[in-house]
């Protein structure tokens, strides 16, 4: 199967199937007969020598300097180079690669003025796994991604660098080993390429796409934890979401029902007390109000994903008019958005994790070790979830309320948008990890309650971590437990187990 560039809106799961997996992609021909219009339309501007704003003008400050013809393609060329600044650590290839299709896919509106052999290139790229090296600093998200855009278009010219096959080469090495031909821009091609905000969408959509995984493994997590801690069950009838009826939250209860069912160790109330403590009680609240946070970035980065962002557009009447379709600002605010609403899940999962270490108000061994002072046990495991919830709580400040003015106060107010994606897809990373610790606090805690008792979900979810990570009888190295706990949430194994057991989650 293949995936169309088309310009039509993506849903975050062909959005993930391009990034992780090496969809291959394809333009049908209607597409490219629209690009080869908007084109059409560029090469009349060029004939008739008119002053239009990137196709023969200079850029941002400089959008009154005339250019001529003969300097037109240099232009072009002369903006990517310039604009390929940005620092630091790459973005990963998956990200880059989600980049590089949403790219593909905005210019396959036809709104652009790109020739459709330009952006078949980039297809090529993709499809070739050709993944130009990306640094993930440099973005303000005002007129676009300009800077870390500007570092996948050179590897379009055969300039800067990519990997290929694994290697870091130079761009023009890796367009020779995937036989692909570089690209000469021509008129607008460059600002074509550069402007618009798909480095954002593409970190948040790969966030949004992880947090839905994380959103099933931190309610089966949870219900693990419930068990081991003699949750009462009342909290999540139906009734009690159905009198405040979130989606999320009934969404949550109703799959906690179904991961409670056939339970020993779930309570009823006044049976060992009356009620639990919120991180237990309120899980569908709290959980659910996340869930909500991720179809409303998820909406917001899928309506990004089929929309013409670039500047000026070429309109099919054959106008062409400059507009701020490349502002960064929705996915900035929906960025901090879901960067603030997982930091619930990290701050409930550590909770819980610590409720567990108290062998006072568990009547399980204090740190879940039966041999405790020769042993720690998991006592620095939470240690570990709760600075990684400080962090997420200092990476939720918000990017998008910062505006650093730039191009001489021409753009006078950025959006910081790659800044809050970063932020959003690093505090998915901790909650993935503070979950994946509670997974192993929750797991030892039932080998000592009794695994016999558990629910079938929960023994589904037991026995997967058990066959890959032992109970802990005596202090190890405990940091391979939380990377292979880890790895079966992320990668969907824990929410397979189970869905083999019950059936689908919500």
């Amino acid at each position: 199967m293949t995936i169309a560039v088309d310009g039509n809106p993506k849903a975050i799961q062909e959005i993930a199937r391009v990034a992780f997996d090496r969809e291959q992609v394809e333009i049908p021909q209607d597409t490219w007969d629209k690009m080869q219009a908007s084109r059409q339309i560029i090469e009349h501007i060029i004939s008739e020598n008119n002053g239009v704003y990137g196709i023969n003008t200079g850029f941002g400050k400089f959008a009154d300097v005339a250019i001529s013809i003969e300097n037109i393609s240099r232009l072009q060329a002369n903006l990517v180079l310039s604009h390929a600044v940005s620092v630091g650590e790459e973005f990963s290839e998956p990200e880059v690669r989600a980049a590089m299709f949403l790219r593909a896919n905005a210019l396959a509106k036809g709104m652009s003025g790109i020739r459709p052999e330009v952006v078949q290139t980039l297809c090529s790229l993709l499809n070739k796994n050709v993944v130009p090296f990306v640094p993930q600093k440099g973005s303000v998200g005002a007129s676009g991604d300009l800077a870390p855009l500007s570092h996948i278009s050179l590897v379009l010219l055969g300039k800067g660098y990519a990997f290929y096959e694994g290697e870091l080469l130079s761009g023009q090495d890796a367009l020779d080993r995937a036989g692909i031909a570089p690209v000469q821009l021509e008129a607008k091609e460059g600002l074509a390429l550069t402007n618009g905000v798909q480095i954002t969408a593409a970190v948040l959509g790969l966030a949004v796409h992880q947090g839905y995984t994380l959103a099933k493994a931190a309610d089966i997590i949870a219900s693990l934890t419930g068990q081991a801690l003699r949750v009462v069950r009342d909290a999540f009838d139906p009734w009690i979401t159905t009198l405040r009826p979130h989606a999320g939250a009934q969404a949550v209860a109703e799959n906690l029902r179904a991961l409670l069912e056939g339970s020993q160790l779930a309570t009823a109330s006044g049976e060992i007390r009356v009620q639990d403590p919120y991180v237990l009680r309120c899980i569908p609240q709290v959980h659910g109000a996340v869930r909500q946070a991720l179809d409303h970035v998820a909406s917001v980065v899928e309506i990004e994903s089929g929309s013409a962002t670039d500047n000026p557009l070429v309109l099919p009447d054959g106008r062409v008019v400059s507009g701020g379709n490349f502002h960064g600002q929705p996915l900035a605010v929906a960025g901090d958005y879901l960067g603030l609403a997982l930091c619930s899940f990290g701050n409930m999962s550590e909770r819980r994790t610590a409720r567990m270490m108290d062998g006072n108000k568990t009547g399980l061994p204090s740190f879940l070790t039966e041999h405790g002072g020769l042993n720690s046990g998991f006592m620095i495991m939470q240690y570990t979830a709760a600075s990684l919830a400080s962090e997420c709580k200092s990476l939720a400040h918000p990017a998008s309320v910062d505006t650093i003015p730039t191009s001489a106060d021409q753009e006078d107010h950025v959006s910081m948008s790659a800044t809050a994606a970063r932020k959003a897809k690093e505090i998915c990373d901790n909650v993935s990890h503070i979950l994946a610790i509670e997974y192993l606090a929750a797991c030892q805690a039932l080998g000592f309650r009794g695994p016999g008792l558990l629910s079938k979900a929960g023994r589904a979810a037991y026995d997967l971590l058990r066959s890959q990570v032992p109970a802990l009888n005596e202090d190890r190295e405990m940091h391979r437990d939380i990377a292979q706990a880890r790895n079966l949430i992320v990668t969907g194994a824990l929410e397979k187990a189970v869905a083999q057991a019950i059936g689908s989650l919500k």
